[in-house]
């Protein structure tokens, strides 16, 4: 018996994740890996071991919840499967979007565990975005506030300043990739305080590599600056891959600098552990007096486990004292509501403004009120003048000592100067005294802009256009009005020598503006997430213009005051190209028709677009809205409530139309369809037989003319292929088809055919044959294209059927005419054909459809085909290229050709590699099986293949015939401990297989050996 909501494949798949979860597999210390090795494909050979949802389930929880660093290649892994998993999984063109939101599902369904309701709902969301459609996935987006970004990927997103869990952010360095990647970040600087460890640059590059994330990493320290501490990031560059990057880091030189970061954060250590003996000693009594509560001690080894792997800083102090706060007030929540429910109006007025207080309570607000000097005077901090020398050696430097100190070591260094607490003199001054070596301001820092503490950025701003603009004028006018500023206010100290400095930098204003003549002053903008708060943005920005069409509009109509906009303005140079797809959405024919037509020129070609910014042109403006916020506040953990929930206020788990039963909602949709039709013919008819077949003719045209079309677009009727003709059909699709054809009947059959044409106009099919159905066509080519938007389809899909019209209106007109000389033949009464002109305009159009998106789906399955052979054979010629490298003396050739003993004494990173050229091989078999279009995709990767590339290809498929040692791989897990079918299929095709093979290739097969 079906249940009304959710579907056993939603049970199934949450069965399945919890098993998992429960067992602690891939959590657990040295327990997690990945079941299936990285060669391994998402189409491949596994899709018979395991379902795919439950692989992307896997590799989530790989990826979260564990900071060890010993399992930092697990989490690589992890997310390595999971990029190539997420890609894959869509049966649409909208890859990238569709790729984000289930990563975000996934996450999801993972961390609400113990709650069935919402895992089950997730989990039926994940399935149904997984289709690839758009109007699905579009939903998830808003529901998880997240950008849509174009299908290209080659939008302007980014964020200049991050923190992972080696400082004081919450999430591994690849948990961290992962994120941006779903936020559609394309580049990313990572900053780290003082030091960095070898371990996390490591996995973060290699993190970044996967996703296709350019990453820069930087390193912030704070040297002294007119009796306080600037920060300044140093981001070294110019490297060739990230190992060069991780050879520089472990070099010598940089890791004496770096020792010296270390002593001082083992400094700033001992700070935040003086102030945790001050809140076990006064702090939590006074915190716990103040809101009736009794909150217990923290121990260093407690506050130690927090920080993992991290940095101790005060954010970590005050979220574990906020913690403690929340807990202890959760627990005495009982009472509270209790006393509430019998307390007067007075008193609940008076609890309900103690549970504001306590709801309003951040642990940034802990922070500042119980953590900082005014509260702490005993612990000394780092500018007070009894520590000036007692702080380490780097902090004791100035900015211009020590950024020469790191360019010294790279020249091709970025030095960032970040603008927290600055003035315009503040940066005028660094930038000279530092000369010109400072090339980048961090012009706004998301977390600071909140915090209150870019406080003269507009004037900073203008400085800085002033020297990229390098103007002599309005640099000397800059320089002058900034002298009058001082002069206007008292000077902090007798020993203020600004006025001073600024007129030495206006008498030496040619070799200023020398600093900055050949490479401008750059910016860098940052969220500075740590991804802890849920008062401040998490990471990401976003040039609105490289943001999809659609995307934009709603930007501009939403009120949404979660989105931000960064108050800068700057000039962006767009470069766009069209390039000719192999195999084009709508298929060659077609397409080619259609870019005769004007504006058409680049239908089915991809495009690339390049964006530059101009670096000169970045200026300050309070009113701009180029560049927006990816990042959102977050909710709240604990939000407390005594009053009761309104009446009629909707419960978060009730029912929705969206989880119902698919199997249910695809009945009632083809029902509501036929019914609409059947009401409609039984109105409109008076032949008994139009009146009551007329509907199963129309749905059966539909119906056939999907199901026709899906098994021949995935080429269903090749006899060698091991799918089944229904294995072509998405029978949603289906149902939905039948239900908006069902809404089509009232519209063309009533409106169109019988009261416009018939009773107003006087227009049957047999005095105006033209006119009539050319009328029908196209309005019947409008009510297809707006539904078509509606559910979300390509802009190709909508184009080709407002072009399938046109070629309808000649097809409707044969077969009216063939019609009618068939009834005049018979002696049947013709003024039937003026009642069956719809259901002929509706043969007519579904025949045109039949051709138009066959050819499209034909396309579209040979692009999918492509993407997966691209990889595999890449894959396939690389590793038989690196094996080739490590066995200089032998021919590879050959030994392939051998049978499998013949590269056992070789290394086992030799090994590994054969063993690599062998699963790339059964996952090409399993295409060539399962995966529709792939035989003739296949055959035009032979083809286009050299005579040397042919007996490559042919060797590596060879490998097969070695039965015994393939089939132990098999059986040890190498597609998980559900691998009968995969053994029963490898066995019982791969003979067949390599005779395929010898005759694509023209290269004879290996006898084979058990």
């Amino acid at each position: 018996m079906l249940s009304l909501y959710f579907d056993a494949k939603d049970h199934e798949l949450l069965t399945m994740v919890n098993s998992i979860l429960d067992s602690g597999v891939g959590m657990a210390q040295g327990s997690g890996r990945v079941f299936f090795p990285s060669a391994m494909h998402p189409h491949g050979l596994k899709e018979l071991s395991m379902s795919q949802e439950i692989r992307v389930a896997y590799a989530v929880i790989n990826l979260l919840d564990t900071l060890d660093t010993g399992q930092a290649q697990d989490r690589i892994e992890a997310l390595r499967a999971l990029r190539a998993e997420v890609l894959a999984a869509p049966s649409s063109s909208f890859r990238y979007n569709t790729a984000r939101v289930l990563i975000q599902i996934m996450k999801d369904l993972v961390r609400a565990h113990g709650n069935t309701a919402a895992q089950l709902r997730l989990a039926h969301d994940f399935r149904a975005a997984a289709t690839g459609n758009r109007l699905v996935v579009r939903r998830m987006l808003r529901q998880y506030h997240l950008l849509e970004m174009p299908e290209t990927w080659d939008q302007l997103a980014f964020d200049h300043h991050v923190h992972d869990a080696n400082t004081k952010g919450r999430k591994s360095p690849t948990q961290l990739i992962m994120d941006a990647w779903i936020k559609g970040l394309r580049t990313l600087d990572v900053v780290y305080y003082n030091f960095v460890e070898a371990a996390a640059v490591a996995e973060l590059l290699q993190a970044a590599e996967i996703m296709g994330i350019t990453v820069r990493v930087g390193i912030e320290f704070q040297p002294r600056f007119r009796d306080r501490f600037v920060q300044i990031v140093w981001q070294p560059r110019g490297f060739e891959d990230w190992h060069d990057m991780l050879a520089f880091f472990q070099g010598k030189d940089c890791q004496d600098i770096l020792a010296l970061g270390r002593e001082a954060s083992l400094y700033h250590h001992t700070y935040v552990m003086r102030l945790l003996e001050q809140y076990n000693t006064r702090l939590r009594l006074a915190i716990g007096e103040e809101w009736g509560l009794e909150l217990e001690e923290i121990s260093e080894r407690e506050i130690l486990a927090f920080v993992a792997i991290g940095q101790t800083s005060r954010t970590h102090l005050a979220e574990l004292i906020y913690r403690r706060i929340m807990t202890a007030f959760a627990a005495g929540m009982d009472s509270l509501r209790a006393r509430y429910l019998s307390a007067d109006a007075a008193g609940r007025e008076e609890m309900d403004r103690l549970l504001a207080r306590i709801n309003a309570l951040t642990p940034e607000s802990v922070n500042a009120q119980w953590l900082q000097k005014a509260k702490n005077p005993a612990v000394p901090l780092a500018t007070d003048p009894e520590e000036r020398d007692r702080v380490p050696e780097i902090m004791r430097r100035s900015p211009a000592d020590l950024v020469n100190s790191l360019t010294a070591l790279r020249s091709t260094s970025n030095i960032i100067l970040n603008l927290c607490d600055l003035a315009v003199e503040d940066v005028l001054e660094l930038l000279y005294d530092c000369e010109g070596k400072i090339s980048h301001l961090e012009i706004f820092n998301l977390k600071n802009y909140e915090d209150g503490r870019l406080r003269d950025i507009p004037a900073i701003s203008e400085l800085q256009f002033a020297v990229n603009e390098g103007s002599g004028i309005s640099l000397k006018r800059l320089l002058r009005n900034l002298l009058t500023r001082i002069g206007d206010r008292p000077l902090s100290s007798p020993e203020d020598d600004r006025a001073r400095n600024i007129r030495e930098i206006l008498r030496h204003l040619a070799k200023f503006q020398s600093f900055y003549a050949r490479r401008p002053l750059k910016t860098r903008i940052g969220s500075d997430s740590i991804s802890r708060s849920p008062v401040f943005h998490g990471m990401g920005f976003a040039y609105a213009a490289t943001l999809p069409n659609r995307e934009r509009l709603h930007l501009s109509d939403q009120k949404d005051e979660q989105r931000k906009y960064v108050p800068y303005r700057q000039v962006l140079r767009r470069l766009v190209s069209y390039i000719p797809r192999e195999h084009p959405p709508l298929g060659g024919t077609l397409t080619r028709l259609l870019r005769a037509l004007p504006g058409l020129e680049n239908i089915g070609k991809r495009k690339e677009t390049i964006w530059e910014v101009d670096e000169k042109s970045f200026r300050y403006d309070p009113t701009a809205r180029e560049i927006i916020a990816l990042g959102g506040s977050q909710a709240r953990e604990h939000i407390f409530q005594c009053a009761p929930h309104p009446d009629g206020e909707r419960r978060p788990d009730a029912p929705q139309w969206r989880y119902m039963n698919t199997s249910l909602k695809n009945i009632a949709k083809v029902l509501l369809g036929f019914s609409l039709t059947l009401l409609t013919f039984l109105h409109t008819q008076t032949w008994w037989f139009l009146a009551y077949c007329g509907p199963l003719i129309w749905f059966g045209i539909t119906g056939g003319r999907n199901i026709i079309q899906a098994v021949l677009g995935g080429g269903g009727f090749q006899r060698a292929s091991l799918l089944r003709w229904n294995d072509y059909i998405s029978w949603s699709r289906l149902c939905d088809s039948l239900m908006y054809t069902g809404f089509s009947v009232p519209l063309l059959e009533l409106g169109v055919r019988l009261l416009l044409l018939e009773k107003g106009l006087g227009v049957t099919s047999l005095n105006a044959p033209v006119f009539l159905y050319t009328t029908m066509a196209l309005i019947n080519g409008l009510y297809i294209a707006s539904h078509n938007r509606i559910r979300g389809f390509p802009r190709e899909a909508i184009v080709g059927n407002l072009f399938r019209s046109v070629l309808a209106i000649p097809v409707s007109v044969t077969y009216s005419y063939l019609l009618l000389q068939i009834f005049l033949a018979c002696g049947w009464p013709v003024i039937i054909l003026t009642q069956a002109a719809t259901v002929i305009s509706k043969l007519a159009s579904d025949t045109v459809a039949a051709v138009i998106e066959g050819f499209a789906d034909k396309a579209e399955f040979s692009r999918r085909r492509d993407w997966d052979y691209q990889d595999k054979l890449f894959r396939l010629f690389s590793t038989f290229s690196r094996l080739e490298m490590a066995l200089p003396e032998k021919d590879v050739l050959e030994l392939l050709r051998e049978q499998w003993p013949g590269l056992e004494e070789e290394s086992d990173e030799v090994r590994e590699m054969e063993r690599t050229l062998a699963i790339n091989s059964l996952d090409i078999m399993y295409f060539w099986f399962y995966q529709p279009r792939a035989r003739s995709s296949l055959t035009r990767w032979v083809e286009s293949m050299s005579r040397d590339e042919k007996e490559i290809f042919a060797a590596c498929q060879g490998m097969l015939t070695r039965v015994r040692p393939i089939s132990q791989m098999l059986m040890d897990g190498l597609v998980g401990n559900n691998f009968a079918r995969a053994l029963g299929f490898y066995l019982s095709r791969y003979e067949a297989y390599l005779r395929d093979m010898s005759r694509l290739t023209g290269v004879a097969s290996p006898a084979g050996t058990r």
